[in-house]
C-alpha cells in the first residue's frame, strides 16, 4: 500500500481522498445509492388523456414538442379552445414550455385547487398513518399558500416530491429576465418558509425582484423562481454526480426557449443548482443569456470557466462561512463536480458575498451578494462589489 502511494499523484491522492470520505459517509450518514424518485399516476394520467385527445377535429401536439411548435398550436386556436384546453388539461397545459403565459397561469390556479382538494382527503384517511396525514396537511397548506393572492405559477407538477416555478413581475413584457436556479432539497413542501424567508426558493427569488426594483424602480424586469427540476435528496449520492443535473438541464434549455423574444437572461445558479448551470452552459441560446453567476457551488462540472463554451459572463460567490468550501472540488469516476468556480484558476469574475452568513444566506436583505445579484440582473457592472476588494471583476464589461 505504501508503495501505491508514493507512486500516485498529488491529484490521484485528493481524488482517492475524496472517495474515502464519500464511502465514509455512505457507512455512516445513511447516504444510499441513486435510487428512482417516487411518482404518482396523477400527472402521467393527465399526460395520457392529452396524448389521445384533440380539439375540434385537430389532434393535440406532443407534449414533448418544441416550445415554438407548441406556441404555434395556441396561436392558430380561438380563444374559447385555448381556455377549454386549460381547463380539461391544466396538469398539461401548465407546464408547457411555448403555451401562452397567461393560459399556463390559468391552468396551474386549477390543478393546483385540484391537487389542495385531493391533499386535504388524504390529509384526513384511516387509511394513512399519521406520519401520511400530516404531510398531506403540509402539501394542502403549500398549495393553498400558492393560491393566495396574484401569484404566477408557471409550473406545477405533483409528481413525485413536486416540482413548481413562479414569476416575479410580468414576464411577458420584460427585458430583462433573471432565473434563480436552486439546489438540494428543493421541492413544493420546501418551495417557501415562514422563517428566513430569502433561505428558500420563492424567497430568493422575491428578494431578487425587490432588489431590482428598489435599484431601477421602472426597470422592465422579471425573475423566475424555478424549481421544475428534480433536485437531489440531500446531501446523498445524487449529489455527488451530474445525472440530475444533466436531466434538470434539458428542461431548463426548454424553459430558455420558450422565453419571448429579445429577453437578455441571466441565471443565479445555488448550491447543486451551480452544477446544472455548469452542464446546461454549453448549449445556452446563443446571445440570450448574459450572465451566469453561481454561489455556495460544489462546482460546475468544469476546470476552467473556458471549458463551459459559452459567451456568458461567469460570476463566482461563497461567503467565508458557507460549509461547501470544505467539500473537496475535484472530479473522479464521475463524482465530484470540477474545480472550485471561486479559486483564481478557474476563471470566474469573483464578487463580493459580505455578509451571506451560511450556504442558504446569499439572499438575505443587506448582504454584498444580493446587491451584486441586482446589479448583475440589471446589467449595471461597473457597481458590482468584487471578492475581498479587490478591483477587476467587472473590467471590460
Amino acid at each position: 500500500m505504501t508503495f501505491l502511494y508514493e507512486r500516485l499523484s498529488p491529484t490521484s491522492i485528493r481524488a482517492l481522498l475524496a472517495l474515502a470520505v464519500v464511502f465514509v459517509m455512505l457507512g455512516t450518514t445513511g447516504w444510499t445509492a441513486v435510487q428512482p424518485h417516487a411518482v404518482t399516476s396523477v400527472r402521467a394520467a393527465a399526460l395520457s388523456a392529452w396524448r389521445h385527445g384533440a380539439i375540434g377535429a385537430r389532434r393535440l401536439p406532443s407534449p414533448d414538442s418544441a416550445p415554438r411548435r407548441i406556441a404555434r398550436f395556441f396561436a392558430s386556436l380561438t380563444a374559447a379552445q385555448r381556455l377549454a384546453l386549460a381547463d380539461r388539461y391544466p396538469l398539461v397545459v401548465g407546464n408547457l414550455d411555448g403555451a401562452p403565459l397567461a393560459l399556463r397561469y390559468r391552468a396551474n390556479r386549477k390543478a393546483l385547487t385540484q391537487a389542495r382538494t385531493a391533499a386535504l382527503v388524504r390529509s384526513r384517511s384511516d387509511q394513512l398513518t399519521t406520519t401520511g396525514r400530516n404531510v398531506a396537511q403540509r402539501l394542502a397548506d403549500r398549495y393553498d399558500s400558492l393560491l393566495g393572492g396574484q401569484r404566477q405559477i408557471l409550473s406545477f407538477d405533483p409528481t413525485g416530491q413536486g416540482k413548481v416555478a413562479e414569476v416575479f413581475g410580468d414576464l411577458q413584457t420584460a427585458r430583462r429576465v433573471s432565473i434563480v436556479v436552486p439546489g438540494v432539497d428543493t421541492d413544493v413542501l420546501h418551495f417557501e418558509r415562514e422563517d428566513k424567508p430569502w433561505s428558500a426558493l420563492d424567497g430568493m427569488a422575491g428578494e431578487l425582484y425587490a432588489a431590482e426594483q428598489a435599484t431601477e424602480p421602472d426597470a422592465p424586469a422579471a425573475v423566475i423562481a424555478w424549481a421544475d427540476y428534480t433536485t437531489p435528496n440531500g446531501v446523498d449520492l445524487d449529489a455527488s454526480t451530474g445525472t440530475l443535473a444533466e436531466r434538470g438541464a434539458v428542461r431548463l434549455r426548454s424553459l430558455l426557449t420558450a422565453l419571448p423574444q429579445r429577453r437578455d437572461v441571466s441565471l443565479f445558479c445555488h448550491s447543486y443548482g451551480s452544477v446544472l448551470c455548469g452542464v446546461a452552459a454549453p448549449d445556452l441560446p446563443a446571445g440570450q443569456v448574459s450572465d451566469v453567476a453561481v454561489f455556495g457551488s460544489p462546482g460546475m462540472r468544469a476546470q476552467h470557466v473556458s471549458d463551459l463554451h459559452t459567451t456568458a459572463h461567469v460570476w463566482a460567490a461563497r461567503d467565508s462561512s458557507d460549509w461547501i468550501g470544505d467539500v473537496p472540488h475535484l472530479e473522479f469516476a464521475g463524482l465530484g463536480h470540477g474545480a472550485d468556480p471561486i479559486s483564481r484558476s478557474f476563471g470566474a469574475r469573483l464578487i463580493s458575498a459580505a455578509g451571506a452568513a451560511g450556504h442558504p444566506g446569499y439572499f438575505a436583505p443587506g448582504t454584498a451578494s444580493l446587491a451584486n445579484f441586482a446589479r448583475i440582473a440589471l446589467g449595471d457592472y461597473p457597481d458590482v462589489s468584487c471578492r475581498d476588494g479587490h478591483p477587476g471583476c467587472a473590467a471590460g464589461l
